[in-house]
């Protein structure tokens, strides 16, 4: 049979099984269960529109339970049995023989290295597309073109940053745009600029957003704990941790400037990008940044829409500038919308597999969780260990959809 035939075949008795379904239910609830006449016809209406949204909800939990919450105890129970014994309970020793795995915890170890980077760089670089596009004419078509990239598969973003990265050996042509650039460097002042200086900066302007966010976190700290507008007990943990982590970063950043100050790059020769250990996670990340500022532009563009004029009519008057207006007025008045979109790119990191499986298939340092758990389900066929990685992929993404459902519920009230 046509494939196009298939398709509309397969819409038909969709849509039209769908539109039965909910005519008959109608039907069965109104006529036949809870018929609205005779001396009980107010409770059977009461009582009709009690169980009507249980019977449009069936099909979807139904769909759910199949697609989503069956696999889930399947995995459980694989990540603890053995195959190769006939499927026998094992314990934990899936999860101890993953754990004493170098790849694992490289893949832990660049996971938070993802977490790190690409959540903050979408969210900063969409939310300053977002403002600068809304300030000049033609900002509807820069969005056009910033949001292009979502469009895009994964697949499709790594093939193109490949041919980016690509190289050829010394004396051809380079293809590679990134080569191409490369190789025009020499040592002089240029580079000194751009491979030091710059970079450097950069390094020192992150550590300083860092260091004012710790700033921002420790602030509430002075009102006390428990005391009227001081912070509660489990407030103090998460500022303590986050606090923490803010300082781990800072001394990285610090450690990367130095070795960015006094690396001694191999000018005129072309390099294998995706080869070059820790670095090349970032030439990795960059594919995914790429593709969710557009994403972060779309929805902090939206919220910044969203601010009253008022206010920051009331700033300038003050004599507030641009950079007070932004920071002081705009950002505290959309900071709900920017942890919504910081947490759902999270999720995106927290499950990325395909830029990975593209480019490098997790060789030279680039292993991921999803690509580690993919590698010894359907290459090692260890569904054990395979289906260990999945729980751990899963532990770490519950807490935040769990949080992402408590500030909707919590804005909805």
């Amino acid at each position: 049979m046509n494939p196009a035939l298939q398709a509309l075949i397969t819409i038909i008795i969709g849509v039209g099984g769908c539109i039965g379904y909910f005519y008959l239910s109608n039907v069965l609830v109104d006529r036949v269960l809870f018929p609205a006449k005779g001396e009980h016809a107010g409770r059977n209406i009461n009582r009709a529109n009690m169980i009507r949204p249980w019977l449009f909800l069936f099909p979807a939990i139904v769909a759910l339970g199949l697609y989503l919450v069956y696999p889930v105890i399947a995995s459980l129970w694989l990540s603890v049995s053995s195959r190769n014994d006939g499927g026998a309970f094992v314990g934990l020793a899936n999860y101890e023989r993953m754990l004493g795995e170098p790849k694992f915890w490289e893949a832990i170890s660049n996971n938070l290295l993802w977490l790190t980077v690409v959540p903050a760089a979408s969210t900063a670089f969409g939310l300053l597309a977002a403002q600068l596009t809304d300030r000049i004419s033609w900002g509807n078509i820069a969005k056009s073109l910033i949001f292009m990239p979502m469009a895009i598969s994964f697949v499709g973003a790594s093939v193109i940053f490949k041919l980016v990265y690509d190289t050829r050996p010394a004396g051809e042509e380079q293809i590679g745009i990134l080569n191409a650039l490369w190789l025009s460097f020499d040592g002089g002042w240029g580079t000194v600029l751009v491979l030091r200086v710059l970079p450097a900066l950069l390094l020192l302007a992150f550590i300083a957003f860092v260091i004012y966010g710790i700033y921002q976190l420790l602030r509430p700290l002075s009102g006390g704990i428990g005391h009227h507008g001081g912070t509660s007990k489990f407030g103090v943990v998460v500022r303590v941790a986050l606090t923490l982590a803010g300082v781990w970063l800072c001394y990285r950043g610090l450690i990367s400037t130095y070795s960015v100050l006094t690396f001694d790059y191999p000018y005129g020769e072309p390099q294998t990008w995706l080869t070059i250990s820790f670095w090349n996670n970032f030439f990795l990340m960059v594919v995914l940044i790429w593709i969710q500022t557009g994403f972060a532009m779309v929805i902090l563009s939206a919220a910044l829409r969203g601010i009253p004029e008022e206010t920051i009519e009331a700033a300038v008057i003050d004599g507030a500038n641009d950079f007070e207006i932004f920071f002081k007025i705009k950002i505290p008045q959309i900071m709900g919308t920017v942890v919504v979109v910081w947490t759902t790119i999270t999720l995106v990191v927290l499950k990325v597999f395909d830029i990975v499986f593209a480019m490098t298939n997790g060789q030279w340092e680039t292993q991921v969780l999803a690509n580690y758990m993919f590698d010894k389900l359907f290459r090692a066929n260890d569904w054990g260990i395979g289906s260990a990685s999945a729980m751990v992929i899963m532990l770490l993404v519950l807490p935040i959809l769990v949080w992402n459902v408590y500030n909707a519920r919590k804005e909805m009230r």
